[in-house]
């Protein structure tokens, strides 16, 4: 499944790469800044593929000495850097277009801008549900925030290709900038949205509430076995839950029962929840009883 992962991201590599070269030699032949805005917007989209790429294959590595956590937030810096890439191409856009707003110009061979434009939305489109679909199964940041950068690069395609075809139709060439400052707008948008999901987890931030509240239901399913459990903690690094709590059990349990139920627990955990480490710090009833005496 891994190795699998590793070829869809470098599948992204190469039709961000096809698509690029495409969508910058007709934005020279044509002069159309939309067009040219798409060819930048896309090559920030190829970096994002690359660092995708090789994320996904650092984060996959087993823990070692230096990392006995393992590298599970290669996919969050990763993602976090992809982020910022849309960022600079979004105001890198804005900037041209307010200069071709001021300084008009005819788009020449418009209709190759626009058959580019879909053909590009067309690639970009088979390979994003293709690497969305394996970011789902590997629970990977990188990647799913590498189909996100595809995704926006089918949209924003598509609709520099509708403005390309007002522009021809209408011969109203103030089009072609004004849509693509709306486009920027998009893309800055869809990178905030990205940014809440990459950047927290470098900080060690909990996970969402739904799957807080999920975690504890399956603790619950054993709840019969044990007296209670508190200190409860989540974080989240790439691809992988790390989940850790106290658990009270009845005072004359024997250690190896105790250890026996721990085991339960963790299994019923990672089969919602594949990847999770699950931690779990045993404590007997009396000693809980005694503490919260002298609290």
């Amino acid at each position: 499944m891994i190795l699998n992962g590793q070829k869809v991201a470098f599948l992204s590599v190469l039709s961000n790469t096809t698509v690029v070269i495409l969508k910058l030699v007709v934005g020279i032949l044509t002069g159309s800044i939309a067009v040219i805005s798409e060819a930048i917007h896309s090559s920030l989209d190829l970096a994002a593929s690359v660092i995708a790429f090789f994320s996904v294959r650092i984060s996959n590595r087993s823990a070692d000495r230096n990392h006995p956590y393992g590298h599970g937030k290669v996919e969050n810096i990763s993602g976090t850097i992809e982020t910022l890439l849309i960022f600079v191409a979004g105001i890198w856009i804005i900037y041209e277009c307010v200069h071709k707003l001021l300084r008009p110009a005819e788009i020449e061979m418009p209709y190759l801008g626009i058959a580019v434009m879909f053909i590009g939305a067309g690639i970009n489109l088979v390979v994003a549900r293709k690497v969305g679909k394996t970011a789902d199964e590997l629970h990977s940041v990188a990647m799913k925030s590498n189909a996100l950068h595809l995704l926006t690069d089918v949209y924003t395609s598509l609709g520099v290709g509708v403005s390309l075809l007002l522009v021809t139709l209408t011969g109203w060439t103030i089009l072609d900038p004004i849509i693509g400052i709306f486009l920027a707008v998009y893309i800055m948008k869809e990178a905030f949205t990205l940014m809440k999901e990459s950047f927290p987890p470098l900080i060690d931030a909990r996970l969402s509430e739904e799957e807080e509240q999920q975690l504890q239901q399956l603790i619950l399913l054993h709840k019969d076995k044990y007296i209670e459990f508190h200190d409860f903690r989540t974080r989240r690094s790439g691809p992988i839950e790390y989940v850790d709590f106290h658990l009270v059990v009845p005072s004359g349990m024997d250690i190896a029962t105790a250890h026996h139920l721990c085991d339960e627990i963790e299994h019923t955990i990672q089969g919602s929840f594949e990847r999770a480490e699950v931690l779990i710090h045993i404590e007997p009833e009396h000693e809980r009883r005694d503490r919260l005496a002298q609290q």
